[in-house]
């Protein structure tokens, strides 16, 4: 087994299917082919469905397990290249997307000082489509929130997040209130997060033991789509206070609900891995950032990261989750 059998593996995995793979890795289709060929026939099975263009069910065991081997190949290089104080190499963050559009620029703008050898690829989405990729080995790290279902992983508590209520100014239904109570939301026609979402649970916690009744006029899975909508006039949604960019703030307000629960995003990583030289500039680079209240955003408070969570309960930070 080779690594660059491996690497082709992950690239079909990744790009879904052979040639484009092989323009992912600068190469030609039959090099790429040749290489899953050679990793099959040593491995006894098929790992490629070549009808279909995806790996087979045998195929992602073998890439969830390339990715970590190519991520601690990686690592080496860029540990190696610290002791020389030359933090570089890649390093691969998730990130939910509501925090993605304001950390990563300054997070960027940091970095590109600090360590400019340093590369950095952020993947945005939800925090139940990026665990199980970390957990998989495809990011070094991720920036989620609680509460979240993943085994073997480690969470750092980074801050707390309030949910508002988003309303037009152009057609504001609460001229000159700033905070209303959480019985007040019953009376408006609502977009909500879709049933089963980790944001749909964090509001029904709060809102069922209160007996307040909710009133949908669209479930929507997805932070982003629930803040296009509303900032294209279909109506009022709770929103995480930093997903109304600045260039929306003169025509969408925020509007703050008493005892609805801030959202906590934590820092997650993989419990058995060990993090690289550049993983470990990105962190403490992030850590360092929340320092400064002056470059959080409104609505956002640091917690100190004294904790991780772990399947509901609280677990010192680098302890097995399980």
């Amino acid at each position: 087994m080779e690594i660059r059998h491996l690497r082709a593996l992950v690239a079909v995995s990744e790009h879904g299917s052979f040639s484009a793979a092989a323009d992912a890795l600068g190469t030609v289709q039959s090099n790429v082919s040749a290489h899953v060929a050679r990793l099959e026939k040593e491995l006894g099975t098929l790992l490629v469905d070549r009808s279909a263009g995806r790996l087979t069910a045998e195929g992602e065991v073998v890439a969830a397990r390339a990715y970590r081997i190519l991520g601690e190949i990686e690592a080496v290089t860029a540990d190696l290249g610290a002791l020389r104080e030359e933090v570089g190499g890649t390093v691969r963050v998730g990130m939910i997307g509501t925090t993605a559009r304001w950390i990563t620029p300054v997070l960027l703008a940091d970095l590109s000082v600090k360590h400019p050898k340093l590369h950095l690829v952020v993947a945005d989405g939800t925090t139940s489509s990026l665990e199980p990729q970390l957990a998989a080995g495809r990011f070094d790290m991720a920036i989620l929130t609680l509460p979240i279902p993943g085994r073997d992983l480690t969470f750092e508590s980074l801050f707390e997040e309030d949910l508002v209520l988003v309303v037009p100014v152009d057609d504001d239904p609460l001229v000159g209130v700033n905070r209303i109570a959480l019985t007040d939301l019953s009376r408006f026609d609502l977009l909500l997060p879709a049933p089963g979402t980790a944001f749909r649970t964090e509001i029904d916690s709060a809102v069922k033991p209160a007996g307040v009744e909710l009133r949908p006029r669209a479930e929507l899975d997805g932070v982003r789509l629930l803040a296009s909508l509303t900032f294209e006039g279909y109506g009022p949604a709770i929103l995480p206070a930093t997903a109304v960019p600045p260039h929306l703030r003169p025509r969408f307000r925020s509007v703050g609900i008493d005892d609805l629960p801030p959202r906590h995003v934590v820092l997650a990583q993989r419990t058995r891995g060990m993090p690289s030289a550049g993983a470990r500039a990105v962190i403490q680079t992030l850590r360092h950032l929340l320092t400064d209240p002056g470059r959080l955003p409104e609505g956002v408070r640091v917690v100190a990261p004294a904790a991780a969570r772990a399947e509901g309960s609280l677990r010192v930070v680098g302890m097995p989750n399980g």
